[in-house]
């Protein structure tokens, strides 16, 4: 089975550490969060995976390398102009066959079971279908008693469920999508709906799953990587005997804590400098920084 990771966004709700790298190439306890993505899908049963770019796309071109250091064939789709989940989708639509195919946005870790869901989108015959689950605060779509969806709100309401960021999607899908302008997927979704053939819902009851759209939930993320322990040390780190960390942190490669430092509750990426005394705490450090005074509730 093939699939798409979305990928193209600009990260806005993440700045300022978007501004420099695109959102799927920021480390979540230590490693790119689309290593995480293309190990999820291949578990899942992917064979083949696209990924469609925008914000540093050249970034993305080159850390993938055609999914030789996966070991799973990738490919690219450059938009010049930004083309929204929609427009991406279309862009890709040479990369598919008759099967039907997996889209997970670009920013979502979760370890959600495939394989039933696709069965169910088998046996459904629509032409897609959303996994949903109960999330309070993204509860916005009513589905019926016959697993179809009925409508996709703006706004949470009691009731109803959230969107997971994962479609399975059949082929002629793709004919309700206009060809080279920008367009969201959920307005497609919506035409289905108010013409009688709405896409399907697979709800899953028992899973992880982490949006990591904004600073808090990419904090959340990282530590939850932890899995219990206080902290995660990238190779080559050089930390001096007095350094003190506490509670958790997660520090990235090649990174260099003097003396007399505090880290506590933050992330440091890769290639940092913490200069003797400082106190870097609820904080996260982007690479390739030298920091010389005290950072708490920052993004540096």
């Amino acid at each position: 089975m093939k699939a798409m990771i979305l990928a193209a966004g600009h990260g806005t709700r993440l700045r300022p550490p978007t501004l420099d790298r695109p959102k799927t190439l920021m480390p979540v306890g230590n490693r790119p969060m689309i290593d995480r993505i293309v190990e999820y899908l291949k578990k899942q049963g992917a064979s083949e995976i696209v990924v469609n770019a925008h914000h540093h796309h050249g970034q993305i071109v080159k850390y993938l390398d055609k999914g030789r250091p996966f070991g799973i064939h990738m490919e690219v789709r450059v938009e010049p102009e930004i083309l929204g989940t929609g427009g991406g989708i279309k862009n890709t639509e040479a990369f598919w066959n008759h099967d039907p195919f997996i889209v997970i946005n670009g920013d979502i870790l979760t370890d959600i079971d495939l394989p039933p869901a696709i069965e169910a989108n088998k046996k459904a015959g629509n032409q897609a279908t959303l996994i949903l689950h109960h999330c309070e605060h993204l509860n916005q779509v009513q589905v019926d008693n016959r697993a179809k969806i009925l409508d996709i709100s703006d706004k949470s309401h009691p009731g109803r469920l959230a969107f997971t960021g994962i479609h399975i999607i059949n082929p002629e899908l793709l004919t309700h999508i206009p060809e080279g302008v920008y367009s969201n997927i959920i307005d497609c979704y919506r035409e289905l709906i108010r013409s009688g053939n709405p896409p399907n819902a697979y709800v899953s009851k028992t899973h992880v799953w982490r949006d990591i759209g904004t600073v808090r939930s990419y904090v959340l993320a990282n530590k939850e990587t932890l899995e219990g322990n206080p902290f995660l040390l990238a190779p080559g780190c050089r930390i001096h005997g007095s350094a003190r960390l506490k509670e958790w942190a997660i520090i990235g490669g090649k990174t260099v804590l003097e003396e007399e430092i505090e880290i506590r509750r933050s992330v440091i990426w890769e290639n940092v400098v913490v200069k003797r005394g400082t106190k870097v705490i609820d904080s996260i450090v982007t690479s390739s920084k030298e920091v010389t005074s005290d950072l708490i509730n920052a993004i540096y």
